[in-house]
């Protein structure tokens, strides 16, 4: 076969597979002569703490994302940390002796989760048409959702929400209103202490998880501020 035969040969094929092969860090067809590795996704490096009012100690954390995966499993004081390539945003799932908490990370850093994260799930999930469960089920596959906790906007505005919220409804103040981001201990002032006082006014129950009250009330909140799908795709960077 003379090189005027074999480089059509060569073109046709790297066409073929390029789309498969660039998506999970193959490699792509540049000009005529022949493949190269095509750019893999960005290193993530998350942290956090999973507690509930008490530590979610050695339990099972899963983050899955636009692209990409990790897991890990949490310390004696519910804090967990993690590396891997992936593209944001991030689901996060914590399990743990029956509890299954949610959380988000639109960037890397410091990303808790906690049952008040699973409130703001439940909040972003009502604005998006769907439940939390179905949020949690579709996120891999669904570029609405992608999109909506990419936004940095939309995931602080349900923040607020969620405090906004269980402050009136429970007749509380909560000391650390960016609960997602801010880092505590267990034991100490800050998130910690805001979910023994929501344990304490109800909103979580025995078990460490909101109650269906709370959950309700956040329903409902998030169902009154739906997200557009045109403020789902507007990025909002850090």
């Amino acid at each position: 076969m003379t090189l005027r035969s074999v480089r059509p040969v060569l073109l046709a094929v790297c066409a073929a597979s390029v789309a498969a092969l660039a998506s999970c860090g193959g490699s792509a067809c540049i000009g005529f002569d022949g493949c190269v590795g095509a750019t893999p996704a960005p290193n993530v490096a998350l942290a956090g703490t999973a507690a509930t009012g008490k530590a979610l100690a050695s339990a099972n954390v899963n983050v899955s994302c636009a692209q990409g995966s990790g897991a890990t499993l949490s310390d004696g004081g519910g804090r967990y940390s993690l590396s891997f390539n992936a593209t944001l945003p991030c689901m996060i799932t914590v399990t743990a002796s029956g509890v299954t908490l949610h959380s988000l990370a639109f960037a890397g850093g410091t990303f808790n989760t906690t049952p008040e994260t699973e409130l703001m799930i439940v909040y972003l999930a009502a604005q998006l048409g769907t439940s939390a469960s179905g949020l949690v089920a579709n996120f891999a596959s669904n570029t609405q959702f992608q999109q909506a906790l990419a936004n940095q906007s939309n995931v602080l505005n349900a923040q607020s929400a969620v405090v906004t919220n269980l402050q009136q409804h429970y007749a509380l103040t909560l000391s650390t209103p960016a609960f997602l981001t801010t880092a505590f201990v267990v034991g100490q002032a800050g998130v910690d202490s805001d979910l023994e006082a929501l344990a304490k006014a109800g909103a979580i129950d025995a078990n460490g998880m909101p109650d269906p009250a709370a959950i309700a009330l956040l329903s409902q909140a998030g169902l009154a501020q739906p997200i557009a799908k045109t403020a789902a795709t507007s990025s909002g960077s850090m």
